[in-house]
């Protein structure tokens, strides 16, 4: 008599990690894809205006004339950051990949290229000039521009190998990379918005500074980690676990979504297009 229902419970908590992952998915493509317009309308307006001086208005030290390697480089990054943003999470979608399997690989590639534009843009930003937090930022940054270089490169190579469990791992942590500057301001946002800016510095070397440098990319690895092992294994007892972590990621993520929109992101769309 008991059987039953301990085999229905992995099966139901598997149902629902699948729908808190579409979810999360769907919000962060909507935020992904205003935060991606919003930087084509800031930053690209401001270089299409020609006075990349503006960049510095909301990051610190981003342009400085007499480096132009730098700027371009940190320049490569917003716009291929910004095209990542937008196809992210188009990949992850499983209606797309069965029913359009040629769209998926092509995208891919395009994502994959531009994944490996942004890392490289943003080491070379680094190695040229470095950041504005000094070193902890600089070993952080550039921890994580490396890893986006290695996951864009995994990605590809396990497909092409047709390696699919492999390319599938490597290709969540690629995800989980690129929304690593969509996740740095929401996680900014709220942590402004609940302590008034607890140990962040105007020079981005405050305690909380530091551990920015490295939690904005870190924690989405492991997420994204625990959401690919268990989603095909209906006997996983870390089901809904991961459930309950992507529900609260979700529900940060569209409260943080809203916020920035409605304050930074729609107004610098609308005042660049108006």
């Amino acid at each position: 008599m008991t059987a039953a229902p301990l085999q229905l419970r992995p099966r139901s908590g598997q149902r629902v990690l699948l729908v808190c992952t579409a979810v999360l998915v769907t919000i962060t493509w909507i935020s992904a894809a205003l935060f991606a317009a919003y930087i084509a309308a800031f930053y690209g307006g401001a270089a299409a205006d020609h006075a990349p001086e503006r960049w510095n208005e909301l990051l610190p030290e981003l342009y400085e004339p007499g480096r132009p390697g730098a700027a371009a480089a940190i320049g490569l990054h917003f716009a291929a950051g910004g095209v990542i943003l937008l196809l992210g999470p188009i990949q992850l979608l499983g209606p797309v990949r069965r029913r359009a399997p040629a769209l998926h690989r092509w995208l891919g590639r395009l994502y994959a290229a531009c994944a490996l534009m942004a890392g490289l843009g943003g080491l070379a930003f680094i190695a040229m000039k470095g950041t504005v937090g000094g070193l902890p930022m600089n070993l952080g940054f550039g921890l994580y521009g490396a890893l986006m270089v290695i996951a864009a490169v995994q990605t590809v190579r396990h497909a092409v190998a047709r390696r699919l469990d492999r390319h599938q791992l490597w290709a969540a942590r690629l995800f989980a990379l690129a929304i690593g500057s969509w996740l740095y301001r929401l996680e900014y946002g709220f942590w402004t918005a609940f302590t008034g800016g607890l140990g962040h510095t105007e020079g981005f070397d405050g305690w909380f500074d530091v551990v920015m440098s490295f939690f904005f990319y870190l924690p989405n690895l492991a997420a994204a980690d625990l959401a690919v092992r268990n989603l095909g294994r209906p006997a996983a007892k870390s089901a809904w676990p991961a459930s309950a972590a992507m529900a609260l990621a979700a529900a940060v993520a569209a409260i943080g979504a809203w916020e920035f929109t409605v304050r930074i992101w729609a107004p610098a769309i609308l005042a660049r297009f108006s």
